[in-house]
């Protein structure tokens, strides 16, 4: 029985209910009734059925869900947890019932203009919304892009290129132990980095029981607070990793009168489960999808007939497996939730990451006494060096999973601890791992004062020091006999602060030379044979095409001792003289815009500029040589205070409600440019009589 549903004055969600499983009703009805339209995308999206409403856009991922088997995986992992974990399986089927319960009340105006009716929900869809959301979260599509750098340009190219590349996700996230404070208490504050999507990736929302008393953000689909919560006297918050956990596998398959068989590492061809599904588009004839699994995994690129392209090194058609955790476990982590919502303790959140499966996060912790937790949680599989790096051959011994990797923790430094998604305490199960820089930045900036308030912390969030930008500009400061244009740039940005700031036309500049020279380094014949991708899926191009991966390699291939015979030097000279010889392109965030994810297109919104970079602690993301437009950064922002619950603070980029025109769709969007945070509200009176006015 619901107890209360109440809404602050930023429309943020607060529930009451006599029960954890009522109350995971309660939630399921609630973020349906303000995300029914993000959660229909999300549902489909997980089924492999978007491009029935969406077109032909959407038909690539589809047809990567199904070959994937996200949906049957999904279906699997929650049989294995009704076996394993039963309350939590009926606390799942409990959110799923109040998501179906709001979907029939659903008013989003995205449905009439998609054709779409609101479907139903299985118990098992937020666990496959779950796995849709994190599948690329390890970016297993850049061992494709380390494959051909080896073929093309040898083994030590790889490092070359070494970055966390265009299409993974990160964020930044700091502990700061209470000896370390103005109160006495730790504080947890952070962003996760992600595609910003409209509605947000991550909902605002408090959830009460007579067991626990949890606000954090919450992955709309999804039951409880898995990410950054807090029970008022404990705190958490996770990073990406960036650790390896997924496989791709050279198949060797055949066609039989039985169907495809695939040869196996002990040189004997078995039958691989095969069939074909069907995907619906809109406007244009169904596409009909082979799912092939071997005992790896399944089938994701190519097949017994293969590609376009062959590999080299075999001359056998093109056809590779995914192995993934889940498929393999039956397990998605989904038992650590109810455990996290009932914490009290460091020692209670310690426990319950210990269930957690994927994606492998880095997780900090703290409580009110004086309890302080920095580990990785989720499972990597223990294998050959090889697997991590590039593709393998199936039909090799050697490239058997072999057991876990143990969980890595690590301390404070003076009393502080930052994860950044550089090599910390994951650094032994990945392989890339983000620059160093917003990891020394933050760590640079809390070392300048003594004590640090809650509301300090906004100011570490907003930094926008560009540490990157010095090889760059080393180049710069070498050069001589240019023009009088192209000197007065060079003069320009060695006098420039280095932050990039919206307001900033130094650091417009700077990114104007910075991709030119990224686009004559990709241009040069030194790199013409990755030009052109192998004739993989469109969902794995984000990390295949070679200009982004030169704009976010650029610091290694500036330091680099030597080039492959290029001339950087000159190439410089040549981005400099280029940009001298256009119009001044004015300010940096009149180029550096937002640019939201959204299922439809056709609702225009004129986007604001945007202060940060990739490798600022303010994380907004343009890709060099490609755009300036910026699809990743903060999708949320905390401040966890374990002194005072209330006087934590948080903000998403637009707001509670996914509901065009709502009041609060985008009302936080200013707060969230501004570098401002909402008060978390925990007082159920104030809640009540505000809703009374109301």
């Amino acid at each position: 029985m619901i107890t209360g549903i109440y809404r602050d004055a930023w429309g943020i969600p607060h529930l009451r209910a006599d029960s954890a499983r009522a109350l995971a009703r309660a939630q399921g009805r609630v973020t349906a009734l303000d995300r029914a339209w993000q959660l229909e995308v999300e549902r489909h999206r997980a089924q492999g059925t978007s491009a029935a409403f969406l077109g032909t856009e959407a038909l690539a991922w589809d047809s990567f869900a199904r070959r994937a088997r996200l949906d049957d995986t999904a279906r699997r992992c929650f049989r294995s947890l009704e076996r394993r974990d039963p309350e939590t399986a009926d606390w799942v089927r409990a959110y799923v019932d109040g998501v179906n319960e709001g979907l029939a009340r659903a008013t989003a105006p995205e449905f009439a203009r998609a054709g779409l009716a609101p479907g139903r929900w299985e118990p098992w869809t937020p666990l496959g919304v779950w796995l849709a959301t994190h599948i690329l979260f390890a970016g297993f599509p850049a061992k494709l892009w380390r494959e051909q750098v080896v073929q093309h340009l040898g083994a030590d190219a790889v490092a070359l290129f070494a970055t966390d590349g265009p299409g993974t996700s990160g964020s930044n996230g700091w502990l700061v132990s209470g000896e370390r404070t103005t109160t006495g208490h730790a504080v947890i504050a952070g962003d996760p980095h992600r595609f910003i999507e409209d509605p947000g990736v991550y909902q605002q929302i408090h959830l009460s029981c007579p067991e626990f008393d949890v606000v954090g953000l919450a992955v709309p689909g999804v039951p409880g607070i898995a990410h950054f919560g807090h029970t008022g006297t404990v705190a958490w918050a996770i990073t990406n990793a960036m650790a390896d956990y997924q496989d791709l596998y050279r198949e060797r398959l055949r066609r039989t009168g039985a169907g495809v068989e695939a040869l196996g590492p002990d040189g004997v061809w078995r039958r691989a489960a095969r069939h074909t599904e069907t995907v619906e588009v809109a406007g244009e004839e169904p596409a009909e999808v082979e799912v092939i699994e071997t005992d790896r995994g399944p089938v994701i690129i190519g097949g017994p007939e293969g590609l376009d392209d062959r590999v080299p090194d075999s001359g056998t058609p093109v056809a590779v497996s995914l192995r993934y955790p889940p498929r393999v476990t039956d397990d998605l982590g989904f038992s650590a939730l109810l455990p996290l919502l009932r914490a009290r303790r460091v020692a209670d959140v310690d426990r319950a990451f210990d269930a957690w499966a994927e994606p492998v996060n880095v997780v900090q912790a703290a409580d009110t006494e004086g309890g302080l937790l920095h580990r990785v949680a989720g499972r990597v599989p223990l294998r050959a060096e090889a697997n991590r790096i590039r593709l393998v051959p199936a039909w090799e011994p050697g490239h058997e999973w072999e057991g876990r990797h143990e969980t890595p923790y690590a301390g404070l430094t003076d009393g502080i601890a930052v994860m950044a998604n550089q090599r910390g305490p994951a650094a032994p199960l990945g392989v890339e791992f983000a620059p160093p820089h917003r990891a020394d930045r933050i760590t640079a900036l809390l070392t300048e004062k003594d004590h640090w308030s809650p509301a300090d912390m906004p100011a570490i969030h907003m930094d926008t020091r560009l540490a990157s930008a010095v090889p760059l500009l080393d180049h710069l400061a070498a050069l001589d006999g240019l023009t009088p244009e192209a000197a007065a740039i060079r003069d320009t940005l060695l006098r420039w602060d280095r932050h990039m700031d919206a307001s900033s036309t130094e650091a417009a500049v700077y990114a104007a030379v910075r991709s030119a020279v990224v686009r004559h380094l990709a241009a040069h014949p030194a790199f013409a044979a990755l030009t052109t991708p192998p004739a993989y899926p469109e969902v794995f191009l984000p990390w295949l095409g070679l200009v982004p991966r030169v704009g976010f390699a650029l610091e290694h291939l500036l330091r680099a001792e030597e080039l492959y015979g290029i001339d950087r030097a000159e190439t410089v000279r040549a981005a400099v003289e280029e940009v001298a010889g256009h119009e001044a392109s004015g300010t940096w965030g009149d180029t550096h815009r937002l640019f939201p994810w959204r299922a439809l297109t056709d609702t225009p919104y004129d986007e604001p500029g945007l202060s940060g970079d990739h490798d600022c602690v303010l994380c907004t993301s343009a890709v060099p040589g490609w755009t300036d437009l910026s699809a990743r950064g903060p999708a949320a922002r905390y401040v966890w205070d374990l002194a005072r619950r209330e006087d934590s603070l948080w903000v998403v980029p637009f707001g509670a409600s996914g509901v065009p025109g709502s009041p609060h769709h985008r009302d936080q969007l200013p707060l969230w440019l501004r570098g401002d945070l909402v008060p978390v509200v925990t007082d159920w009176q104030q809640l009540k009589r505000e809703n009374e006015d109301v």
